[in-house]
């Protein structure tokens, strides 16, 4: 490869990593907030994994549908994406510019299909693709039915869509260490954990949208929860960062800081949560103000400094 083509990929490559720092601008201040802490070499990959994550997202929760394409050409759509997902993590580029950014994260920290398939998977379950798992079916022409999880499509479902994203995470934080399997295992516990948490709690700050818009039941067949089916989740809720929260000292110094400013967040959402009725959290979608997320991340800056200077 000449040097002008060096510089050529070089030059996409930022603009695709700057593509992808739009998208996390415009959809999440909160993960915008977290990656912020992250060390400068941890913080442009994270963005890469959100935006890829964050667009296959959009694509099965109504972008597609609001734009006018069919079911089947929804279902076609993310199969495309898919595709090109992995052609572009196989050869190093794509000319869609969030792909391009997560196969550069990704061939660099070792995210293979072990982790991105089931990403995938739980993004067509949304669609309604995998009706072994899910009480619904459609035909190729038409609109699925509702959608309703049991125990094992919910637990299914979190694993793809979120815990393994905690672990893609992981691995970029991981990528220049050397740890023996215990430690390994610990903390791919602890990022599986706190992935699920993450979804499970805005699986109750969603239950609006969810069931009006999207027609989907991701925490039991009922057509309604009952106050008993929240405070269950929050202490389930509670028991996932728990397990989060322990492994976090394990982790690289530049990692620390962040990893406990976003489990500090899902605390605070959490605590909300259980001070809202469900017929609230079918209303209006729990949140926590922006200057209270400022503090909880100052206080995670100070006691990850505090730790490594005891």
């Amino acid at each position: 490869m000449s040097v002008a083509t060096d510089a050529s990929l070089t030059h996409f490559t930022r603009t695709a990593e700057r593509a992808a720092n739009q998208v996390i601008s415009a959809y999440s201040t909160s993960f915008g907030l977290a990656c912020r802490l992250l060390g400068s070499r941890h913080r442009q990959h994270v963005r890469n994994i959100y935006a890829l994550v964050r667009v296959a997202d959009e694509l099965v929760d109504g972008v597609t549908a609001e734009a006018g394409l069919s079911y089947r050409e929804q279902c076609d759509a993310l199969t495309h994406f898919i595709d090109e997902t992995h052609r572009a993590v196989k050869l190093g580029y794509s000319s869609d510019l969030i792909i391009h950014a997560f196969a550069q994260t990704a061939r660099t920290a070792g995210i293979d299909h072990s982790l991105i398939d089931p990403f995938f998977d739980s993004m067509r379950m949304d669609l309604g693709e995998r009706t072994d798992l899910l009480e619904r079916t459609a035909s190729a022409t038409e609109q699925p039915t509702p959608l309703r999880f049991d125990a094992d499509a919910h637990d299914g479902y979190v694993h793809g869509s979120a815990e393994v994203v905690g672990l893609m995470c992981l691995r970029v934080f991981m990528r220049d260490e050397i740890i023996d399997d215990g430690d390994a295992a610990a903390l791919e516990h602890g990022a599986s954990r706190l992935g699920a948490a993450f979804q499970n709690i805005n699986f109750l700050r969603d239950l609006a949208d969810d069931t009006t818009r999207l027609g989907r039941s991701y925490l039991g067949t009922s057509d309604h929860l009952e106050d008993r089916d929240r405070m269950g989740w929050v202490s389930t809720i509670r028991a996932q960062l728990a397990d989060a929260n322990a492994v976090i000292p394990m982790l690289p110094r530049d990692a620390r800081a962040a990893v406990r400013s976003a489990l500090a967040l899902f605390q605070a959402l959490t605590d909300r949560i259980e001070q809202t009725t469900v017929d609230e959290l079918y209303r209006s979608r729990v949140r926590v103000p922006d200057p209270v997320k400022a503090g909880l991340a100052a206080r995670a800056v100070a006691s990850t400094w505090m730790e490594l200077h005891r």
